[in-house]
């Protein structure tokens, strides 16, 4: 008897291993769990090959997915459990499977910890436990602790790079458009600006900058919604200019008139809501996908289907991984992140197998 196999993957990607399925196994019987409640779930097994959920179902199916067997239990966009303590990656280490897979594209996301949490799913034990990984591996001071790390590894990983895989994929060409702010907007970031740095020079001992800490991240990140609109801290000012949107909107007139598609990507979803209202205004087909989108599948269809010009506004955390959208071919990161590994995630969003 076959057990049925277990894939977990973000929201956003359960349709695309349905899609895929088709694609290379037709024959296979794959079922997306649809939020149906634990005792739905024996039944779903034995009518099914393969039983995609997404994290969040994870935690919520938990105990009964972790007193099942399975085939192989695959966890796609892996990084999700780099946290060791989360639920998430307690759960999914509870697993019963003959075979475990891990599939992520940054598997050091933040800190080496990250790896030890995916692989403690992957080959539990191969690593210890995180104190014998801390002692061994998690040394700065010690030269050598890296090239052990690598070398313990390394039979375990498959390592697969676009160069290696697509070598008539186009090159990636960057660009920084610089912006210069003006009127109500350079005047908000200026106050902002002026109240963090009076705060920062009263802090006179580390105490105080520990208590202090957490008001420093907030004028962080006010200044960096004041980069991208004011109405992103001050609801009146909808109708303020902004650079970044001026600029934005610059670039994609002659993109759309030239029938190009193209990926807007930013981490603010209020953001997002500005930019659609705008592209609105001048008819620019457009699509939109953040966290409460629910069609997800059939939006990305429809965006990689739809003849000439479009506009898809992604939300970085919703859609920054797990989508093939390789119909577009201009990405704008509209707000930069503070990690450029997500940055890359969501680029590669059409730079991939697929792209001519």
């Amino acid at each position: 008897l076959v057990l049925p196999s277990l894939v977990v993957c973000p929201k956003s990607v359960m349709d695309n291993w349905r899609v895929e399925a088709e694609r290379f196994c037709p024959g296979l019987r794959v079922r997306l769990w649809r939020g149906e409640d634990a005792a739905a779930l024996e039944s779903a097994r034995a009518e099914s090959d393969i039983i995609v959920l997404n994290y969040a179902q994870l935690r919520s199916l938990n105990p009964a997915v972790a007193q099942c067997r399975w085939h192989v239990a695959i966890l796609d966009e892996a990084q999700y459990i780099k946290n060791p303590d989360s639920q998430t990656a307690q759960v999914a280490r509870t697993l019963e499977a003959e075979h475990r897979l891990a599939l992520t594209g940054t598997p050091i996301e933040n800190r080496l910890l990250d790896l030890w949490s995916i692989l403690a799913f992957a080959m539990p034990g191969v690593l210890g436990n995180r104190a014998h990984f801390a002692r061994r591996f998690n040394q700065e001071d010690d030269p050598f602790a890296r090239r052990r790390l690598a070398s313990r590894v390394r039979p375990f990983l498959l390592r697969r790079t676009k160069g290696q895989v697509a070598t008539d994929l186009p090159d990636r060409v960057e660009e920084d458009l610089v912006c210069e702010m003006e009127g109500e907007q350079k005047t908000l970031y200026r106050a902002e600006f002026k109240r963090a740095q009076q705060m920062l020079l009263s802090v006179q001992t580390q105490q105080e900058l520990n208590e202090q800490r957490f008001n420093f991240l907030t004028s962080l990140l006010r200044l960096r919604q004041i980069c991208c609109h004011p109405a992103l801290v001050n609801g009146d000012l909808e109708k303020a200019e902004s650079a970044k949107v001026n600029a934005l909107l610059d670039l994609l007139e002659p993109l759309m008139d030239e029938g190009h598609k193209v990926l807007v990507f930013s981490q603010f979803v209020t953001m997002l809501e500005i930019l659609r209202d705008l592209v609105k205004q001048r008819d620019w087909p457009h699509f939109y996908l953040a966290g409460d989108t629910e069609n997800r599948g059939e939006l990305v269809a429809e965006f990689q289907n739809a003849k000439g010009a479009a506009v898809f506004l992604i939300s970085l955390k919703a859609g920054g991984f797990g989508l093939n959208l390789t119909a577009a071919s201009y990405v704008v990161l509209f707000d930069p992140w503070w990690n450029p590994a997500v940055e890359i995630q969501a680029i590669d969003r059409t730079h991939r197998i697929g792209q001519t």
